[in-house]
């Protein structure tokens, strides 16, 4: 998992409430245990029409918001199903911080395990960024997990709370298997004495 410290990108607007996991990544794209290759159909239902073709008013297909790397969202982001390819899917398309007032409890530790950040503000503080994201590629939003802070394009900062033993996982990148492996001296020690204590198991 990549290390999350600080990020300076293009955020995309998507002031829409009760996001769920279905919308997110509708379940026809389920069937892999792949964390790859699930970016391209990202909100599809919202993306692409019946025939596949872009839906150009949507904002992951404007042009000014193809790269954004951080996604300002509505309340209840990320409700429904507990499905982790809802975030395998924002993470493979690139976005790596999701600003919002609230989420889904399985959605919201997901995100920490698969190296996104979800920020929760209150709705004011949302409302100014999901305003300064509008402004399109040219409005970079600024954001700091060791100093816990988001700054907007207009200079404007924001604090926000994270549980430090979260923050310490992103900021070393660490997944589940990632933090059983710092154990891995005394994992090796255990077994070592468990094989001679107990040769016939």
């Amino acid at each position: 998992m990549q290390k999350f410290t600080t990020l300076s990108g293009i955020a995309a607007p998507l002031p829409l409430v009760n996001v769920d996991t279905d919308m997110i990544i509708p379940k026809q794209f389920l069937k892999t245990i792949k964390r790859s290759g699930l970016g391209v159909n990202l909100f599809d239902e919202m993306r692409y029409d019946q025939d596949g073709n872009e839906i150009p008013d949507f904002v992951l297909n404007k042009p000014q918001y193809r790269e954004a790397q951080i996604l300002v969202a509505g309340d209840n982001f990320g409700c429904g199903s507990s499905r982790e390819h809802a975030p395998w899917a924002l993470a493979d398309f690139g976005i790596t911080c999701v600003i919002a007032p609230s989420y889904a409890d399985i959605f919201y530790n997901n995100c920490f395990k698969n190296g996104i950040l979800p920020i929760a503000l209150p709705q004011e503080q949302v409302d100014v960024l999901m305003k300064d994201a509008e402004k399109g590629a040219n409005a970079r939003i600024e954001v700091d997990l060791e100093a816990q802070t988001i700054t907007s394009s207009d200079g404007e900062v924001f604090n926000f709370d994270v549980d430090p033993f979260k923050k310490h996982c992103l900021m070393n990148g660490l997944d589940d298997i990632g933090l059983t492996m710092e154990k891995a001296a005394s994992i090796d020690s255990y077994e070592a004495k468990v094989s001679a204590s107990r040769p016939w198991v």
